[in-house]
């Protein structure tokens, strides 16, 4: 099948039918380059694999903080697709002529923590009790200016009215995945940190956890966009659309997100 064939076919194709396409010979012979969050990262690799496995094209991953891959990209970067951990920068390179238009959606839904390593608070104590009580020298959480799940974490503490009272406590870290690493040193005895950073297939967290109702922040929504260098690239249109389905999806769950 020519690909002017091809690209006439998927122009007009629904989602799904673009996967069944890719049996089409000559449709995986490049492999696609997707710059993902570092928290996405190990995620992002299992659902390549999985894709890799079903269709046979190739995807290379490479991972960074959202601020450094969007700078790549700004820079010439050969990236296919951009899986954010943010809506901002994906949607700035939108604006910017770097991403194809319509194509930015969120594939992932973070989820906040609070986490300490220590597992012998009380059975009965509750996010708000254990932070209320006091009884911990430093809570760590991401810098709320540079990211997404350290403003969630100012969010939280604001709805429950101790953003103010715990001012001389808090300890921040300059990412989600340093904030992580000040709990799991001991620098922190608490910490407000990713699920993603705690459930993953295969390992379990050691300590005590308590889930931050989304009530208390604003969704910390995760956008993929496809990079304007594969807006007619077919398996990379095909790719974004695997991560709307629910195999995906399953891996996405598994690995501590939630969908929109």
């Amino acid at each position: 099948m020519s690909s002017v064939i091809v690209k006439f076919l998927l122009k007009r194709l629904a989602p799904a039918s673009v996967l069944l396409c890719l049996g089409c010979g000559g449709l995986g012979a490049d492999p696609l380059h997707v710059a993902v969050a570092t928290n996405f990262k190990p995620a992002a690799e299992r659902i390549a694999a999985l894709y890799r496995e079903q269709f046979g094209n190739d995807v290379q991953i490479v991972g960074g903080s959202s601020g450094a891959l969007y700078a790549q990209i700004v820079q010439g970067a050969p990236y296919d697709l951009f899986l954010s951990a943010d809506q901002a920068r994906p949607k700035q390179l939108e604006h910017e002529g770097f991403a194809c238009p319509n194509s930015r959606f969120a594939y992932a839904v973070g989820q906040l923590l609070l986490w300490s390593h220590n597992a012998e608070f009380d059975p009965d104590a509750t996010l708000e009790s254990v932070l209320i009580a006091g009884s911990f020298r430093f809570l760590a959480i991401a810098n709320p200016e540079l990211a997404p799940y350290g403003l969630a974490a100012e969010q939280t503490l604001q709805s429950l009215d101790l953003w103010e009272r715990l001012q001389d406590r808090v300890v921040m870290g300059q990412n989600i995945g340093q904030t992580y690493a000040l709990v799991a040193s001991g620098n922190a005895e608490l910490g407000l940190v990713a699920l993603s950073q705690l459930q993953q297939p295969g390992r379990r967290a050691s300590g005590r956890a308590w889930a931050v109702p989304q009530s208390l922040h604003k969704p910390i929504l995760q956008d993929a966009v496809l990079l304007k260098r594969a807006c007619e690239k077919p398996e990379a249109k095909a790719f974004l659309a695997f991560l709307r389905r629910p195999d995906a999806g399953a891996e996405i769950r598994a690995f501590g997100y939630g969908r929109n």
